[in-house]
């Protein structure tokens, strides 16, 4: 069996009049993120541990920012799309373990649906999605309250080896 892990990392900075959306999830929060599509720290950096793992690049090579096309989009269906595309390939995603890394929102009571919305969109189980959540002690951009962080780490294996 051959296996392969891959990192994904991305972050955003908070935002008035936006909603937050972390793994897919709505968390009721007064701030949002800024990005292109709906900003999902989370499941961006899933999806680009997923791609790397399989040596495909990242989101933005396979959802330019530039596209009109991915404009407000939700990035739980761009992570569906990439796991299509290793799919293709002839990966499947064995495990993903994600850390979202802010000061608030607490991330501990989405953790389930998260885990749920995660698995869905790669076709795994949630015994293979682990989701946490962790603060920065209030240091540096992400302790200040600027924004969100989220790293991830993905093994996948090959569909038919």
């Amino acid at each position: 069996m051959v296996l392969r892990v891959g990192i994904g990392y991305d972050s955003h900075r908070f935002a008035p009049d936006r909603r937050l959306v972390l793994a897919g999830v709505e968390i009721p929060y007064h701030l949002g993120l800024i990005g292109h599509s709906d900003a999902d720290v989370a499941a961006h950096a899933v999806t680009d541990a997923i791609l790397g793992a399989a040596a495909l690049g990242d989101i933005g090579a396979h959802f330019p920012p530039t596209e009109k096309e991915w404009k407000d989009a939700d990035s739980i269906l761009l992570l569906e799309a990439a796991a299509r595309i290793l799919d293709a390939e002839g990966y499947r995603v064995v495990n993903i373990d994600l850390t979202i890394i802010c000061e608030e929102p607490k991330i501990l009571p989405h953790v389930p649906e998260m885990r749920v919305k995660i698995a869905e969109a790669l076709g795994i189980g949630t015994g293979a999605t682990s989701v946490k959540g962790t603060t920065n002690e209030g240091m540096g951009w992400i302790g200040r309250g600027e924004g969100i962080a989220a790293i991830a780490v993905a093994m996948i294996t090959q569909s038919d080896p």
